[in-house]
C-alpha cells in the first residue's frame, strides 16, 4: 500500500488555516518537563493574540514548578478534522497589571474561582511562540507557518 501524499498548502495560507485550529480548540493541551519526565494536560487558555498564548494557573499546582526550573513548553491543537498546531515557546509569568486586569475582566471564572486578581496564588503565563507547525489530518508532514510574535512587553 502507499504512503498518501499530502495536497501542498500554499504558504500563504498557512497562518489563517492555523489559526482556525488554535480557534476551534478550547482546551489545548500544554507539555511541560518534570525532571525528565514529560507531563501533558489540557489547559484553557485565557488570552490568544496571534500564536501568542496566554494560560492562567494557581501558584500551588506543579506546572508552576515545572514551568520554573523549565520554561520550554509545547501547546497541541486539534480541531474537530484532526487538523494540528503545535506551538513551541517560552513561558514567562506576566506582571503587567493592565494586561492582568484585561484577562482577570474578560474570564468570569477567574473572578469566580479566586475572588480577586491579586489573589496570590493566581499567576498567568505568556507562552512566546518559537516555532508554529500546522498539520492537516493525516498529511503525516508538517508545515512550519511563518508567524509575528505578539510585541506585548514582558514584565
Amino acid at each position: 500500500m502507499a504512503k498518501p501524499l499530502p495536497e501542498p498548502i500554499a504558504p500563504e495560507l498557512l497562518v489563517s488555516l492555523a489559526q482556525a485550529v488554535v480557534r476551534a480548540d478550547r482546551f489545548p493541551y500544554l507539555a511541560t518537563i518534570d525532571g525528565d519526565q514529560p507531563r501533558l494536560r489540557p489547559v484553557s487558555p485565557v488570552k490568544t493574540d496571534g500564536f501568542t498564548v496566554y494560560v492562567a494557573n494557581l501558584r500551588s499546582y506543579h506546572k508552576t514548578v515545572e514551568i520554573a526550573a523549565n520554561p520550554r513548553v509545547e501547546l497541541c491543537y486539534l480541531d474537530d478534522q484532526h487538523d494540528q498546531v503545535r506551538i513551541t515557546g517560552i513561558a514567562e509569568v506576566v506582571t503587567d497589571r493592565v494586561l492582568l486586569q484585561e484577562i482577570w475582566d474578560s474570564n468570569p471564572l477567574l473572578r469566580q474561582y479566586l475572588g480577586s486578581i491579586d489573589n496570590p496564588q493566581l499567576v498567568v503565563y505568556r507562552i512566546q511562540p518559537t516555532q508554529v507547525r500546522y498539520m492537516k489530518e493525516w498529511a503525516l508532514a508538517y508545515s512550519n507557518v511563518h508567524f509575528e510574535s505578539a510585541q506585548t512587553s514582558a514584565s
